[in-house]
């Protein structure tokens, strides 16, 4: 199996719900100002290495928007507010998927940046790699310190810290949007249902969940 960003993703239509709901985060008024949210963005508990940024979480209206509105969530943790049919647009989403997280990153970054994003791909024989896991755990902690939320696109089943199994075989995109015990365990905002909004998991397990994929940082 080819070990490359260019493989294309799709979600299955069963799991997805076209309504928007609540994510676990610092709870900020509906009606506050973009400033306002920015402000209230990030908590911190430096004693037990955690962050978490606020997520204006919306779910993706159909099967194959989970590109869009990752990178949409992920957006919303600096106050914007972005369409995610205009998202989609940029990004040459059809209803075979994003075609892969180097479709995302231009996207984050006319947002953000000039080059505040960057790709990264994690091959499948390297997922287990030590030094893949801690690249990945460096990047997620160093995105959410600096007020931003990591895209990942990923694929197959992984556990939660609860034990919940979440199975994406065609492949998928989360939003990566806090961490606890310094990056050990990621806070993840997953727009297919909002159910199960967000939830944490230990980076290990989604290093071998983006594993032939990549995520963008």
């Amino acid at each position: 199996m080819a070990t490359t960003l260019l493989r294309k993703t799709v979600l299955t239509a069963a799991g997805v719900v076209a309504t928007a709901g609540g994510i676990a985060g610092p709870a900020v008024a509906a009606q506050a100002t973009p400033a306002e949210r920015a402000a209230a963005q990030v908590t911190t508990d430096r004693k037990h290495g955690e962050r978490e940024l606020d997520v204006r979480y919306e779910a993706q209206p159909n099967f194959y928007f989970c590109g869009p509105a990752a990178a949409r969530n992920a957006l919303s943790v600096q106050g914007k507010n972005i369409d995610v049919h205009a998202m989609a647009k940029e990004m040459g989403t059809t209803e075979a998927g994003t075609n892969s997280i180097n479709d995302i990153t231009p996207v984050l970054n006319k947002q953000t940046g000039k080059d505040v994003y960057k790709s990264t791909e994690i091959p499948m024989d390297k997922a287990r790699d030590r030094d893949k896991v801690d690249k990945l755990r460096a990047d997620v902690v160093t995105t959410v310190d600096d007020g931003r939320a990591v895209v990942a696109n990923i694929a197959g089943t992984a556990t939660d810290t609860d034990g919940n199994t979440h199975s994406f075989e065609g492949g998928h995109y989360i939003s990566v949007v806090g961490y606890r015990d310094n990056g050990k365990i990621v806070t993840i905002a997953d727009s297919a249902n909002p159910n199960q909004a967000s939830y944490r998991m230990d980076v290990d397990e989604l290093a071998r969940w983006i594993a032939s994929r990549g995520y963008s940082s």
